[in-house]
């Protein structure tokens, strides 16, 4: 049975400026959280200290009412990570990467080996299996990173741009696996900038702005208050609608220069 995952008074500095100030919140088992934010707003560093890679200034994190740092290994076993940027190891072929992974997460070499093939015929990879991932497009590496996160079945998956460089049908079955996952207990959190597709597949959205929580709650509600269609209006309003037109108008008039 997956556990709830909770952020309390989460800060992160860095010489002493914070990146991340005093964020709280919750995702339980089933929900999907989308986490939104202009760039800089500290989404990353979130990750990173949920992931384990920071240690927080302040705050604490805790899973199944356990902080995750008294025993970060089991938490880290029970996570599916998919990083933002594809970077895996460039003289892996795609299939020696994902048993890497798998024998990394503990998983026989025998039911290891079923996953990896059923993961690379599924995501079209079977036949570039052994061939190194510096030579694989950028959405053919997704697709690795994504089955790398899920060949252990995790109870939480923290996604950081998931669907980027992924054709469209691809999109949609991972929008499709999210919700599927989801109803099956999993716990998600859902970072990005593509806000079409989180309000697709978000029960709930975080907005941040300059590290600290300007909304969390329903897309659903949040466009009631804001009185706005989509959540693009509601994230438009919440973080700056006169210097988006600002921006766009200062851009053409450099054009013109």
């Amino acid at each position: 049975m997956t556990s709830t995952l909770e952020i309390q008074h989460l800060t992160k500095r860095f010489n002493g400026i914070p990146a991340v100030a005093d964020v709280s919140f919750a995702i339980r088992p089933g929900e999907i959280l989308g986490y939104v934010g202009p760039n800089g707003a500290g989404k990353s560093t979130t990750v990173k200290m949920i992931i384990g890679l920071l240690e927080p200034s302040e705050g604490r994190i805790s899973y199944g009412g356990r902080s995750i740092i008294d025993d970060l290994p089991t938490f880290q076993h029970r996570l599916g990570y998919v990083p933002e940027e594809p970077n895996l190891y460039p003289f892996l072929s795609g299939r020696e990467y994902l048993q890497l992974a798998g024998r990394l997460r503990g998983i026989g070499r025998t039911p290891l080996e079923a996953k990896i093939e059923r993961f690379l015929r599924l995501f079209s990879l079977w036949e570039d299996r052994d061939i190194a991932v510096s030579s694989y497009s950028k959405g053919m590496r997704q697709k690795i990173l994504i089955s790398a996160a899920l060949l252990h079945d995790p109870d939480v998956l923290l996604l950081d741009e998931p669907l980027s460089g992924l054709d469209v049908n691809t999109m949609i079955a991972v929008r499709e696996l999210l919700r599927d996952l989801a109803s099956g207990g999993k716990l998600i959190f859902y970072s990005s900038h593509v806000l079409d597709v989180m309000e697709k597949v978000c029960s709930r959205v975080l907005i941040l702005r300059k590290g600290r929580v300007l909304a969390d709650d329903t897309i659903e509600h949040l466009r009631e208050i804001m009185d706005q269609p989509t959540l693009e209006g509601v994230f438009t309003r919440f973080t700056g609608e006169d210097a988006n037109r600002g921006l766009a108008r200062g851009i053409i008039e450099a054009m013109r220069l």
